[in-house]
C-alpha cells in the first residue's frame, strides 16, 4: 500500500471516476493522486469483487477497514481469487496473434458461469499487467518485432602482446518471448551488423514482421520522428529475408525498454562470468556467449514459472516467417562513368568490366558483392560479370562491344596506327603490337591514347626510344613506357651489349603489365 493515506473523499472520487470510464492517467490529473496510488486503490476494488453500487453505499469506517487494513486482512471474494490464478495464463495467451481479450472472456464464462463481466475481466487484467510492468506495458504479438542493438560495454580480446582489444556486443530481443541472442563483433559498421543481424535469425529459425534497430549509423543513414531514412544495404538486407526496418523513435526510451532491459540482464548474466577469461579470438569468445546465454534464456522469469526458451518454443516460435535458404550477400554501391572503351573501373580492384557500348559517357551504378558484379543504369541491370581482382585487368563480354558494328566513338585502331605512323614507323610497330595484345581492340585504346600523348609531352624522338626499349622487353602498356621516359632509360641504346637495365624496385617483369 502506498506510504501515505489518502482522504476518504478521494478514495471515493477515484472508484467514481474510474467506474465512469476514466483512465488512471485522468484521475491522477483530476486528482492530483499519482497514477500508482490510484492502481493500488483500484486494484483492492476489485479484489474486494463487490459492484460500484455496494462501494458507494459503505461508510468512511467500512471504507477504511477494506482498503487501509494490512494485506492479509483484506479479504478476497473465491471469484476474485479464481480469477487471479488464471491470470498468468491468460495474459500470456494474449501474446499469440489473433487472440483478443474478449475472445478470452467468452473462454473464461465458459468454464466459470459466475465469473466476472468483460469490463472487470478487462480491467483485471490491466492491472496484473500494470504490477508486471510498472512504467508501461506494450502487447507484444509473436513473430511480430525483434529489436536490436550494441551494448553499451565492450568485452576484450587479448592480442599476441597481451595487449586488450575492445570488441562490440550485438543483443537481439524478440518482444513476444523475450528469446535473446547475443554475439561479440568487430565493430558496429554496416558489415558486421548486417553478419550479426542475420546470425541472430538462423539462431531464431525464423523472420519476423519487423526489425526495430535503435538509430544506429549502420542501420540508419537519417532519424527523423515520423519517416527515418534507412540504410540502403540494410534495407536490402531486409528485403532480402522478406522483413522491413522500423527504427525506434530518436528520444523515446519507451520503443527500445525490452532491448535496453535486456542490456543490462546480459551484463549480470554473461558479462559478470567472463570477467577474468582471456580469449583470443571472436570465435572463441562466442563460444563461451553461447554456453552462458542458453542458461540466461532457460532460466525462469521473475515471478513466473517459464522461461524465454519455453515461451519461445510454445507461442513464437511457429509465428515468424520462414528464413531465405540463400544467404544474403552483402552488396557495395558506387556511381562511376562508362568510359569510352565501354568499360566501367572498379576502384576498389583497379579492375575494369564491359558494360554495353550504347551507355558510353553516362553515370550507372555498380553492385558488388565478394564474387558478383552487377551494373545498373536507371534501375535496369545492363549488365553482369563474376568479380575479379585481378589489378589493371578487363572483365569483358564480346556481346557488349561494338568491333564488329558501328561503333560509337571517336576512338578506332586505325585511328591510333595512323597517329603512330606519323610519328615513326617504331612507334606504329609497338601501338599495333598493344591492340593485338588485348582480346578485344577497345580495351587498349586508353593506353594507346596515353602512349601517344608522350609525343606531345616528352618530344617524338624521346618517345621513339622508349617504344624501342619496351618493345625489346616484351612488354607492352602505357605504364612501362611511362617508366622508361620517367627513368630515362630511353636515352640508353638496347642493342649495346655492355648495357643492362638498372636493378630497381620500381622496375617490375613483364608479367605484371598483362
Amino acid at each position: 500500500m502506498p506510504n501515505k493515506k489518502i482522504s476518504m473523499q478521494k478514495l471515493r472520487q477515484v472508484i467514481c471516476f474510474h467506474c465512469q470510464g476514466k483512465g488512471t492517467k485522468s484521475i491522477s490529473k483530476l486528482l492530483e493522486v499519482s497514477r500508482n496510488t490510484s492502481k493500488r486503490y483500484l486494484q483492492t476494488f476489485y479484489s474486494l469483487g463487490i459492484s460500484y453500487e455496494e462501494f458507494s453505499k459503505k461508510n468512511d469506517s467500512e471504507l477504511s477497514e477494506l482498503f487501509f487494513a494490512s494485506p492479509q486482512k483484506i479479504y478476497k471474494s473465491s471469484r476474485y481469487l479464481e480469477l487471479e490464478s488464471l491470470l498468468p495464463r491468460i495474459c500470456k495467451q494474449l501474446k499469440r496473434k489473433g487472440i483478443t481479450r474478449d475472445m478470452l472472456h467468452k473462454e473464461y464464462l465458459e468454464h466459470h458461469p459466475g465469473g466476472y463481466g468483460r469490463s472487470r475481466f478487462n480491467s483485471f487484467i490491466q492491472i496484473y499487467l500494470g504490477q508486471m510492468n510498472p512504467v508501461m506495458h506494450i502487447d507484444h504479438k509473436a513473430g511480430d518485432k525483434l529489436y536490436i542493438d550494441f551494448a553499451g560495454k565492450k568485452l576484450h580480446l587479448t592480442d599476441e602482446k597481451g595487449e586488450q582489444v575492445p570488441v562490440e556486443v550485438f543483443l537481439a530481443v524478440l518482444g513476444c518471448s523475450q528469446l535473446t541472442y547475443v554475439e561479440a563483433v568487430a565493430s558496429q559498421r554496416r558489415e558486421d551488423l548486417i553478419k550479426a543481424c542475420e546470425n541472430s535469425l538462423l539462431f531464431y529459425g525464423g523472420v519476423p514482421q519487423v526489425i526495430v534497430p535503435d538509430n544506429l549509423r549502420s542501420a540508419v543513414t537519417k532519424g527523423s520522428k515520423y519517416e527515418a531514412i534507412i540504410n540502403p544495404e540494410f534495407a536490402l538486407f531486409a528485403e532480402h529475408y522478406g522483413t522491413i526496418i522500423i527504427p525506434a523513435r530518436a528520444y523515446k526510451p519507451r520503443d527500445k525498454s525490452l532491448v535496453e532491459g535486456a542490456v543490462k540482464l546480459v551484463y549480470s548474466s554473461i558479462y559478470t562470468k567472463l570477467e577474468g577469461e582471456v580469449f583470443r579470438d571472436l570465435e572463441s569468445i562466442n563460444i563461451a556467449i553461447r554456453v552462458l546465454l542458453e542458461d540466461y534464456n532457460n532460466a525462469f522469469f521473475s515471478k513466473r514459472d517459464y522461461s524465454r526458451m519455453e515461451q519461445f518454443e510454445e507461442i513464437e516460435k511457429m509465428a515468424l516467417g520462414k528464413l531465405n535458404p540463400i544467404r544474403y550477400k552483402i552488396k557495395v554501391q558506387v556511381i562511376v562513368t562508362v568510359m569510352k572503351n565501354a568499360h566501367v573501373r572498379l576502384a576498389e580492384d583497379i579492375h575494369y568490366y564491359s558494360v554495353p557500348y550504347i551507355y558510353i559517357g553516362k553515370k550507372v551504378k555498380i553492385l558488388y558483392t565478394t564474387t558478383d558484379i552487377e551494373i545498373f543504369y536507371r534501375y535496369e541491370l545492363i549488365a553482369k560479370h563474376t568479380r575479379s581482382k585481378k589489378k589493371y585487368q578487363y572483365t569483358t563480354n564480346p556481346e557488349h562491344l561494338a568491333t564488329k558494328h558501328q561503333f560509337v566513338t571517336e576512338w578506332s585502331p586505325e585511328k591510333f596506327i595512323t597517329q603512330a605512323s606519323a610519328i615513326h614507323e617504331d612507334v606504329a610497330s609497338y601501338i599495333g603490337k598493344i591492340l593485338e595484345h588485348k582480346p578485344y581492340p577497345e580495351q587498349a585504346y586508353k593506353s594507346c591514347s596515353g602512349i601517344l600523348s608522350f609525343a606531345r609531352r616528352v618530344g617524338e624522338e624521346r618517345l621513339i626510344d622508349a617504344c624501342r626499349w619496351a618493345d625489346s622487353l616484351g612488354q607492352y602498356s602505357y605504364l612501362i613506357i611511362e617508366e622508361i621516359l620517367n627513368k630515362k632509360l630511353d636515352k640508353l641504346k638496347p642493342e649495346a651489349e655492355s648495357v643492362d637495365i638498372p636493378s630497381h624496385n620500381n622496375i617490375r617483369g613483364k608479367e605484371y603489365y598483362k
